[in-house]
């Protein structure tokens, strides 16, 4: 019983996958940080608010909407969205795409005129139907 459990732990994704929400968990403490730090301070100054943007609230019978923190969230999710993508995705596609294999085209091919399935184009009877399927007739230039 210990065995299998120990096997399931370490097997690869799930130690791949638990050292990612790792890592994701301080890489979001750093950008709200930076967002706490830095960015806040600069919306604050832009919308004429003094101090940290994030404790702005507006008050409605007694009920307080802290918008402010709202608006850190979002800027937050915005700039992780956006490192995660440029730093992340960007590269990780640049990669498939110069060490992935070329594919070559395969052989020609054309639809059964009665079922609509792709067969080759040297058929003479459609593989899924069993229809005969008339070969294109070649034409030669006239001399």
């Amino acid at each position: 019983m210990m065995k299998g459990f120990r096997s399931f732990l370490l097997r690869g994704n799930v130690v791949d996958l638990a050292v990612g929400i790792v890592i994701g968990a301080a890489f979001t403490a750093v950008v709200n940080g930076f967002v706490t730090a830095f960015l806040t301070p600069i919306v604050g100054m832009v919308s004429g608010r003094t101090g940290d943007f994030s404790k702005q609230s507006f008050n409605v019978n007694g009920v307080i909407f802290p918008y402010g923190a709202l608006i850190s969230a979002l800027i937050s999710f915005i700039l992780v969205a956006a490192v995660v993508y440029y730093f992340v995705v960007l590269p990780v596609n640049r990669l498939h795409q110069r060490f992935a294999p070329k594919k070559e085209p395969g052989a020609p091919t054309k639809e059964c005129p009665e079922c609509l399935s792709t067969i080759p184009a040297a058929a003479t009877r459609c593989s899924f139907c069993t229809v005969q399927v008339v070969a294109p007739v070649q034409s030669f230039p006239r001399q």
